[in-house]
């Protein structure tokens, strides 16, 4: 093989001797679409119930679970809608298909729980000035309805949260929703046998602020991907020793690994191997160390002989 001539790797085998270019890798969030699915219907069929209830009770604490309820169902379906996109192929400019719609539906996920957080927050303070009577039994067998619809899709949704950044985004909603379940339960069980008239503020506050922390954490993980900075749980620095101590590779540079959406790590290296070396062995445990120690399942290597230098841009 001549000097000056560089080889490009993706990220899998066809199943032959050679390397497949450009397969479609289906994103973790695709594997989860049919339990999301199902929490979305059932979500959506009692929304509109705990948002009436809500306003004809005057309950702050029902009305934030069913703010909550309500940014659910736009949540899952945006969560769906985001999965369903990202399974279009590549195609023209778009060479890595839409998989960032699911990021991007994860963050606006996040500010849909941070205006919803804010709101109760806000609607608290203007309880406490002015506290406002509020029928416990009809809110106490709203809110137990909810929690079970709560607790039915936060049950579907676990497995997927863990894999996929957008079903994270829709299972923080539910779990905080199905806290503020709890919550209105307790408040309305107060208000019933105390007439304690601060209960329901009191409680809605504690789902505003129970909101906040976990919807920025959400937020974080969204941006970090958006802004293509190296996953949280991979060394960088280890991955460039790792694969300079591939027999027959004297340097590593221009290495980048970034995240395109959750469960699909993509990684680029300019690997530049000594005289003599055998390029396809470097190449394919290049690969290997890649995929098997960081988790990357779109690699693509550039091998270079040692003496090659890179030529001016534009020629």
């Amino acid at each position: 093989m001549g000097h000056g001539q560089s080889h490009g790797s993706s990220t899998r085998d066809d199943g032959g001797d050679g390397h497949a270019h450009g397969p479609r890798i289906g994103s973790a969030g695709e594997r989860h679409q049919k339990p999301l699915a199902i929490a979305f219907s059932i979500t959506a069929a009692y929304a509109l119930v705990e948002v009436v209830a809500g306003v004809i009770t005057g309950s702050l604490a029902l009305i934030s679970d069913a703010a909550h309820m309500g940014t659910d169902v736009l949540g899952l379906g945006l969560a769906l809608a985001a999965i369903r996109l990202a399974k279009r192929p590549a195609s023209g400019r778009r060479t890595y298909g839409t998989y960032r719609l699911e990021v991007l539906a994860a963050i606006i996920n996040g500010l849909l729980l941070f205006g919803v957080a804010f709101y109760v927050l806000y609607e608290a303070v203007q309880r406490f000035r002015d506290p406002s009577e509020v029928p416990g039994l009809p809110v106490l067998v709203v809110a137990v309805i909810g929690l079970v619809i709560n607790l039915i899709s936060f049950r579907l949704l676990t497995a997927g949260a863990k894999e996929s950044l957008n079903v994270k985004g829709a299972y923080f909603e539910v779990l905080a929703d199905m806290l503020g379940s709890v919550g209105v339960i307790i408040g309305a069980l107060v208000i019933w046998t105390t007439g304690f008239e601060y209960a329901d503020p009191i409680i809605g506050a504690a789902i505003g602020l129970f909101i906040l922390p976990r919807t920025w954490k959400l937020m974080h993980q969204a941006l970090r991907i958006i802004m293509e900075v190296a996953p949280p749980d991979v060394d960088v620095e280890a991955a460039e020793r790792d694969l300079a101590a591939v027999p027959g590779v004297q340097q590593v540079h221009d290495l980048h690994i970034w995240t395109i959406t959750s469960g699909m790590e993509a990684a680029s290296a300019h690997v530049m191997v000594e005289d003599g070396a055998d390029w396809h062995a470097v190449l394919d445990q290049s690969r290997r160390i890649l995929a098997e120690r960081y988790g990357v399942t779109h690699p693509t290597i550039q091998v270079e002989p040692a003496d090659h230098s890179e030529e001016p841009a534009g020629f």
